[in-house]
């Protein structure tokens, strides 16, 4: 006899029933969506002359020096650094969710031009040319404990810049959370950049999608996580196999602008890509449970910028206002046409004001 299964947490086999048929309403948009797409996909993707990137040399710029730092839990961390050991400045590249250092691309030729300036960028966990844990889910909280230690190691002394994108920008937080002695005027964190980052109420972004099927997200994020783990291999085949899907996916959550160079998606799909399927997994409960609204207040006394773009899908205009809330001192920059990768789309616009708000805390150097 076939019995419901009690509401004590667990979906019932009504709810199962429920969701299934969002999801696959859903899903049938989305196919028919992707299906008119690939139909566009050839001239889309195709690189011509008139692509502005189609000779930057993405993922190929080289650092002064490349070092390896290894995190409390045993992770070696790949790490490069640029510019004078003597700069009067560091500033440190975290950068976001299945991506790399690559993300800061336009970034570090902007500052490798700023005097008194060195930059120190790493691959988080699982990402890049790091580590992966071997067992056990990976925790905001201790990705900030992380950056703690990349900057114990590579800095020692001296004052510092945090640049976080996305996820990033939550892992600066999470250090504030836990060494808030290390931010505010004269102490080692002199500046703050929040570029396309969140506060916290991650469980409410739609992404883009129906309410109803967003809604259901936060419930089904045990069995994501789990069924992630296991499958890994099957899924890491389906994303190599289906690079035209990938692509589209990357355009359609990354940027905003209706044209885009199609050398700067492919380069943000090849970082995704090369995020195993496992690592993706055992980071989704960690940031849908992201809550940092407390550990702001650390940057009250310390010059802050805020970036986002106001077609970002991930990390949305309303999230960066959010924070800016709790710091009314904070600069608060919105780019036009902008996606996620606000920084990679329109690096110009992003430099315009990252270059401005480094050199002003540049020691002894000239305000802008």
């Amino acid at each position: 006899m076939t019995t419901e299964t009690p509401t004590n947490g667990r979906f019932s086999k009504r709810k199962v029933g429920i969701v299934s048929a969002v999801v696959g309403v859903a899903a049938a948009g989305i196919a028919a969506g992707v299906a008119t797409e690939r139909i566009l996909m050839g001239r889309n993707r195709r690189i011509t002359d008139a692509d502005p990137y189609k000779d930057e040399p993405f993922g190929a710029l080289g650092a002064d020096e490349t070092r390896t730092v290894t995190t409390a839990d045993g992770l070696d961390l790949h790490v490069e650094i640029d510019g004078d050991p003597a700069a009067p400045l560091t500033v440190v590249l975290v950068h976001g969710f299945c991506l790399d250092i690559g993300t800061f691309h336009f970034q570090r030729k902007l500052l490798r031009t700023i005097r008194g300036v060195r930059i120190v960028a790493y691959d988080q966990p699982g990402h890049g040319l790091s580590g992966r844990l071997r067992s056990g889910e990976y925790s905001i909280q201790q990705l900030g404990r992380d950056l703690r230690t990349v900057i114990d190691e590579t800095t020692p002394a001296g004052p510092v810049v945090l640049v976080g994108h996305s996820m990033g920008g939550m892992v600066i937080m999470a250090l504030a959370e836990q060494s808030p002695e290390l931010f505010g005027v004269g102490q080692r964190v002199s500046g703050v950049a929040l570029v396309a980052s969140s506060a916290g109420e991650m469980s409410g972004v739609t992404f883009g999608l129906p309410k109803v099927l967003a809604k259901v997200r936060t419930p089904l994020l045990p069995v994501i996580t789990n069924a992630g783990r296991l499958t890994a291999p099957v899924w890491d085949r389906a994303r190599q196999a289906h690079t035209d899907l990938a692509w589209m996916l990357t355009k359609r959550y990354g940027f905003g602008s209706t044209k885009v160079s199609p050398s700067l998606v492919s380069y943000v799909e090849r970082m995704n890509a090369s995020t195993p399927t496992d690592v993706v997994a055992r980071y989704v409960r960690t940031i849908d449970a992201h809550n940092r609204f407390p550990a702001l207040t650390s940057f009250e006394d310390s010059p802050t910028l805020v970036i986002v773009g106001d077609e970002d899908l991930l990390t949305p205009v309303e999230h960066a206002e959010a924070i800016c809330r709790v710091l009314p001192l904070a600069q608060l920059v919105v780019v036009p046409n902008a996606g996620h990768v606000v920084m990679l789309e329109h690096h110009e616009a992003v430099d315009a004001v990252l270059g401005p708000f480094v050199r002003n805390l540049v020691p002894g150097g000239a305000p802008s």
